[in-house]
């Protein structure tokens, strides 16, 4: 349940329609707070008995479906479902009694690349995310990730060719480095956005790493690792070993294609969906006995990645946040 800061131009259509009387009460008088959204402050309620019709256009199982709003002259929310096991980055982060598997990550990674490449084909015109974060990919009971929050999310009008120009929009260490610079929107930024939501997942960090001595975005860490050709080094320790190497090593460089400076040379959300599907099939083979964990060619595989090691394209640490 989201109530914003200031009013938005949101697309209802035949949203259920709450009074605010009935968001009081929902929220036990806005009692619980989940945390901060695009549109304003999250608060955790109940429906009651109060008969709720999911009439939504846009809906895919990976991305939170929209039960209602409320739009009681200055007062403004929206009622979204609520997710049991809160956000991917409280479960990656040190603090969660869970540790997430190698292969729960990876059907996390492929529900969130699912509901991304959905807004970006499955729907016209296509909408670009602009925020996509851990903290933004929510899960149900069942560790099903679904993408959240689009306070800050934009349509991509079909005549617009292979770019928009809108305002920086996006929250740091997320924020793809083209966008910052040109101020030129399409689905690549989306992507970009993404790689680094993988290599948490894999490696367990957060976007932006903090040493004693600096400030390092987890795309540069992970860069400077692979010239190690160590892939202990970049997994989340947590893990245990317990994962096979292939997959390890196939969603790092989909991670690291994603997170490239260059948008041109980012794959599309489709392309990484079949990819992280690939990942998944590996490792359930792997548990199953189909497939062992095997050596892996560190001169081989390393070629696409280290490409992103040159000096003018390694991304940028701090661009300004607008969250």
């Amino acid at each position: 349940m989201v109530l914003p800061d200031a009013k938005a131009n949101i697309q209802l259509g035949s949203k259920r329609k709450f009074a605010h009387s009935e968001i009081v009460k929902m929220t036990n008088n806005f009692q619980r707070i989940l945390g901060k959204g695009g549109f304003g402050t999250v608060y955790h309620g109940h429906k009651d008995n109060i008969q709720v019709d999911l009439l939504i256009k846009v809906h895919h199982k990976n991305l939170t479906s929209l039960v209602g709003y409320c739009n009681d002259e200055t007062n403004l929310g929206l009622v979204y479902e609520f997710m049991a096991n809160g956000n991917l980055q409280e479960q990656l982060s040190d603090s969660s009694s869970r540790i997430l598997s190698w292969e729960d990550r990876l059907r996390i990674a492929v529900d969130a690349a699912q509901g991304l490449e959905y807004l970006h084909y499955g729907i016209k015109p296509p909408i670009i995310h602009r925020d996509v974060k851990s903290a933004n990919i929510l899960l149900d009971d069942n560790f099903e990730a679904k993408v959240s929050d689009f306070g800050l999310s934009r349509n991509f009008p079909a005549d617009a060719g292979t770019h928009i120009s809108t305002g920086v929009a996006g929250t740091t260490g997320y924020l793809d480095p083209e966008y910052y610079l040109s101020n030129r929107l399409n689905e690549k930024n989306d992507v970009y956005s993404f790689g680094i939501v993988l290599l948490e997942i894999i490696t367990g960090q957060p976007a932006v790493l903090s040493t004693t001595a600096e400030r390092i975005h987890i795309s540069q860490w992970v860069g400077f690792m692979l010239v190690r050709g160590d892939i202990s080094s970049i997994v989340d320790p947590r893990l245990d070993g317990d994962f096979t190497v292939n997959s390890v090593w196939k969603a790092v460089e989909i991670a690291m294609a994603c997170a490239s400076p260059h948008a041109i040379k980012r794959p599309t959300m489709s392309q990484v969906v079949m990819e992280l599907k690939e990942c998944l099939a590996t490792q359930m083979g792997s548990s199953t006995g189909i497939c062992g964990n095997t050596t892996h060619n560190n001169k081989t595989e390393l070629t696409s990645s280290t490409e992103l090691m040159s000096n003018d394209s390694i991304p940028m640490l701090s661009p300004p946040s607008v969250r």
